[in-house]
């Protein structure tokens, strides 16, 4: 599915998603990917939405302060609570979304100029 959306000048944002991939500034990508409005980081884990680690939670924890969202794939699944330790012990909070509904909140938030980051396991 195409995005529209009036993307702010310099931002990273997504213009498509479907089975597989998602696009960012129309440049397609099949693996796991964090976005930021400045910067994308693929490849970030090689985990899956059942076998997420600490390891995983731990590098998320280390981005700048920002808005989390976690889009697990074409459902949304929650990890468990132990996992989520790194970010509450750094104080930030985690949206966790199925790939379409994570997209358009990141879109939306960026635009907002939030600081935000989507971090996509693409299944």
């Amino acid at each position: 599915m195409k995005l529209q959306l009036d993307k702010a000048a310099g931002f990273n944002a997504f213009t498509a998603y479907g089975d597989g991939y998602v696009s960012v500034n129309a440049v397609r990508h099949t693996g796991n990917i964090v976005v930021l409005p400045d910067r994308i980081i693929p490849g970030w884990t090689q985990s899956n939405s059942e076998s997420l680690a600490l390891a995983d939670f731990e590098w998320l924890a280390t981005l700048d302060d920002v808005i989390l969202i976690l889009g697990t794939g074409r459902t949304q699944r929650f990890p468990p609570p132990e996992l989520l330790r790194p970010l509450l012990q750094t104080g930030r909070s985690l949206e966790i979304m199925d790939i379409p509904g994570a997209c358009r909140t990141y879109n939306i938030l960026t635009n907002e100029g939030r600081h935000v980051a989507a971090a996509l396991l693409i299944d």
